[in-house]
């Protein structure tokens, strides 16, 4: 990891980069991929599979008998950590739960808003190195909470063709049952336009790589929804001189673990805990069975020393991180400063990692800047809000002029006219 000492601000930009390619280039290779499925569908889908996850694949669907096989191969002790964390975000997500409220704006006007579940989601579930079964909870759940009617799983097949057991045993858990063995750009379009095999859906979740980003980013143009935009991961640690340097390495490492894209940032008022931090990535790297992966994603990232917390928090607004942890004396009160950040973790006794599993939380979150204006995922995210009103005579007779004043203001006749008729018939 590279450190700067005390950068200037006109330097600030620039650490806020993040090393990712040209999306640019990426929007233009996944195109065709999209162009395809949407002309040829399952066809193309196979192809696509063939070439860039290396399986033959006949049926995409899974089948019961594969997620009753894929449930029995996983271990118990993993079964009873899942269920421990469906739970805890259950009960999360759960308390999201707004109920009506009805508003009389004046005499006689009465509005108010519902919650109506988005009917047709679907859920790309990262797999290859790292099939990410905790992603299934973090979306399956908000998604039964809310009371979506059709929930739709896409997730690249192995070698074998067969999707992770623990992510079959996951969707088995939270009620998903259209479960599709296919990832990547492909996945996105056959979920946003339907194929043969796999039925289009109102709005796409999840995270994924720079290519499964771009096809989110690009089918929003044919209409379909998108949760956010979640690329590669990241994680920035704000620490002082308090912070235990073991702690604030295995962070950076655990957010560096996922993939040579991902990107992890320590800032930090304190020189001594940037040259412990380094020798404690140096020493922990050792026992990562995936230290290659990580290194690369460490040649992105970087410790950055600034004057003092002040400084710290200026910079981190700006850079807007997916995760934020505060190893610092008074993280409560810093944590009230934060404005842009995906999701917090505060003191030396909260990891990432619980957001990342079983705190209850949610893990997909925005990415690459992108905290300045979106949220993470939420019940709210599965749901559309609808607005209601309804105006007694004598509510129309009061707030009528208003309305009519308005609307000859704007040149807007007709509406002024919907108005008048129905007070004259109330004269």
């Amino acid at each position: 990891m590279e450190v700067f000492k005390y950068p200037a601000r006109e330097q600030w930009n620039t650490l806020i980069r993040r090393g990712v390619r040209n999306q640019q280039d990426v929007l233009e290779k996944v195109r065709p991929i999209l162009v395809a499925v949407r002309k040829n569908k399952d066809k193309a889908l196979k192809e696509f599979t063939s070439r860039f996850d290396g399986v033959e694949i006949k049926t995409f669907r899974v089948t019961e008998e594969e997620v009753r096989q894929g449930c029995l191969n996983v271990k118990s002790n993993l079964k009873g950590a899942i269920n421990e964390a469906v739970l805890n975000i259950r009960k999360f997500h759960e308390s999201q739960k707004q109920p009506v409220k009805k508003v009389e704006t004046s005499s006689g006007v009465v509005c108010w808003q519902r919650n109506t579940p988005i009917e047709k989601v679907g859920l790309y579930i990262p797999g290859g190195s790292a099939p990410l079964f905790s992603t299934v909870l973090m979306l399956a759940i908000p998604a039964a909470i809310a009371g979506c009617k059709e929930v739709v799983l896409c997730s690249p097949p192995d070698k074998s063709g067969n999707i992770h057991p623990a992510i079959l045993f996951a969707a088995h858990l939270t009620g998903v049952t259209k479960i599709y063995k296919v990832g990547g750009a492909q996945a996105i379009a056959a979920m946003a336009y339907g194929t043969e095999s796999i039925p289009a859906v109102d709005k796409i979740f999840g995270p994924g790589n720079s290519f499964v980003t771009a096809a989110k980013q690009l089918i929003t143009l044919d209409g379909v929804a998108i949760d956010l935009p979640a690329g590669p991961s990241e994680v920035e640690v704000m620490a002082d001189d308090s912070a235990n340097a073991a702690f604030v390495a295995s962070d950076l490492l655990s957010q560096a673990e996922h993939g040579p894209d991902s990107q992890a940032i320590l800032v930090t008022n304190s020189e001594s805990l940037i040259d412990a931090v380094k020798k404690e990535i140096a020493q922990q790297l050792h026992l990562l069975p995936r230290a290659e992966t990580t290194r690369k994603a460490l040649e992105n990232s970087r410790m950055i020393l600034l004057k003092n917390i002040d400084e710290m928090l200026e910079y981190t607004n700006l850079y807007a991180p997916e995760h934020l942890i505060l190893s610092i004396r008074d993280y409560e009160t810093v944590a009230e400063k934060i404005n842009n950040a995906g999701s917090v973790f505060l003191g030396n006794y909260t990891p990432e990692s619980a957001g990342d599993y079983a705190s209850g939380t949610n893990h997909t979150l925005p990415t690459y800047g992108y905290a300045r204006a979106y949220s993470g995922v939420n019940l709210d995210s599965f749901c559309k809000k609808i607005t209601f009103q309804e105006i007694s005579k004598k509510g129309l007779q009061k707030l009528g002029p208003v309305i009519e004043t308005m609307a000859a203001a704007e040149h807007l006749d007709a509406h002024k006219m919907a108005v008048s008729l129905r007070l004259s018939s109330l004269e």
